[in-house]
């Protein structure tokens, strides 16, 4: 067998395993889910967790926040880890029903490399009370390799800012 048809082959395995990997990657994400209930109703916490321009005053995670919450629209996103390090993600929304949830998906790169669909959601309890679901689902190539710092880094900010959020709506 030639060294042509070697390379050829060695290419076709390469790309069908990576192929492979980045399907599984795809199709088992990383989810990460915290809640809190809190004593407010659904206007109330919709209310905090819109106005956007006060997340300086309040919100430990996401920092600042602009840009009009429709879907298709693009807003810009600013947020602080836990090493008080900041980044800036631009994220397109996909769903704003007040009340009830908003939803962005942001990506790294051009896609299935590294998107985290976030989502906040607000459920009724009863009267004048509500739990506030805060989770993302993390896929693409790179996610398997991030799982522990994503549970470790991440998921403590989410907690955070759904305290925060908490406290600020009293």
């Amino acid at each position: 067998m030639s060294w042509k048809k070697r390379l050829l082959i060695g290419c076709a395995a390469a790309f069908v395993v990576l192929a492979g990997y980045t399907t599984y990657s795809v199709a088992r994400p990383t989810v990460l889910t915290t809640s809190i209930e809190i004593e407010a109703g659904p206007e109330r916490v919709w209310a905090v967790l819109s106005d956007r321009a006060a997340y300086g005053e309040w919100n430990p995670f996401i920092i600042s926040s602009t840009g009009d919450l429709v879907t298709g629209s693009t807003i810009t996103n600013v947020m602080r880890d836990a090493t008080g390090k900041d980044s800036t993600f631009t994220p397109t929304v996909l769903v704003a029903t007040p009340n009830q949830e908003l939803r962005w998906l942001g990506r790294v790169g051009p896609g299935a490399i590294f998107d985290g669909e976030h989502t906040f959601r607000i459920e009724p309890l009863g009267p004048g009370r509500v739990r506030l679901v805060q989770e993302e689902r993390f896929q693409g190539v790179l996610v398997p390799f991030m799982r522990g710092w994503l549970r470790d880094s991440i998921e403590p900010q989410f907690i955070a800012m759904n305290e925060a959020l908490a406290k600020r709506v009293r």
